[in-house]
């Protein structure tokens, strides 16, 4: 897919920075180069931590941004005021449903329970063909190192296939990932009704 086709990314990252200057400077370079391909930045909402830097940097580098936050959250991750679109959801399970039909490919970052939650619901619904978009770990200075050990472990102990390991496309650099996910969702067809799910 050429750089200039418009895409929409949907990214899951933490509300918090963590430990390592490198999440937030992976945050930042993966916002910066959505924006500079005009493609759109879909993601939790939020403000602060990796959330608040990736789309700051989507707008900044001029990208499109649209942000999808229950109304229990909106307080605790400060929805960001400053996007495109900022839907304010009754549930978590609308926000999700609500990001991945806006979605064209899917990227978690490193963050705490809440991204694995999105990571592994957005992969089981590829599993179960609900969809067919990419999707990547931007796996931080080896921050999922200890959870590809264990997903190869799943599949040596008989609990998943290796080709539907492999969906899950793993990189460390961003732009490199994204660049990759891009390509892919170039031959995949438009996201599916998650109404069904």
């Amino acid at each position: 897919m050429p750089d200039n086709t418009p895409l929409s990314i949907c990214v899951y990252c933490g509300a918090r920075h963590g430990t390592k200057t490198a999440y937030t400077d992976a945050a930042r370079a993966l916002g910066q180069a959505i924006g500079e391909r005009g493609w759109q930045l879909v993601y939790g909402g939020g403000k602060v931590g990796l959330m608040g830097e990736l789309a700051d940097a989507t707008l900044a580098a001029g990208g499109r941004v649209v942000g999808v936050i229950p109304e229990s959250l909106k307080a605790l991750e400060v929805g960001h005021a400053g996007l495109h679109e900022l839907h304010v959801v009754p549930t978590m399970h609308v926000r999700k449903q609500m990001m991945a039909e806006r979605a064209q490919a899917f990227i978690a970052m490193p963050g705490g329970i809440g991204t694995l939650e999105e990571l592994y619901e957005v992969w089981t619904w590829r599993q179960l063909g609900y969809h067919d978009q990419p999707i990547g770990l931007l796996n931080v200075d080896g921050y999922y190192d200890d959870l590809l050990r264990f997903m190869a472990r799943t599949v040596d102990q008989g609990f998943l296939s290796a080709p539907q390991n492999a969906v899950l496309q793993v990189g460390a650099e961003p732009v490199e990932l994204l660049l990759r996910l891009a390509a892919q969702a170039g031959r995949a067809s438009a996201p599916d009704d998650y109404s069904r799910i």
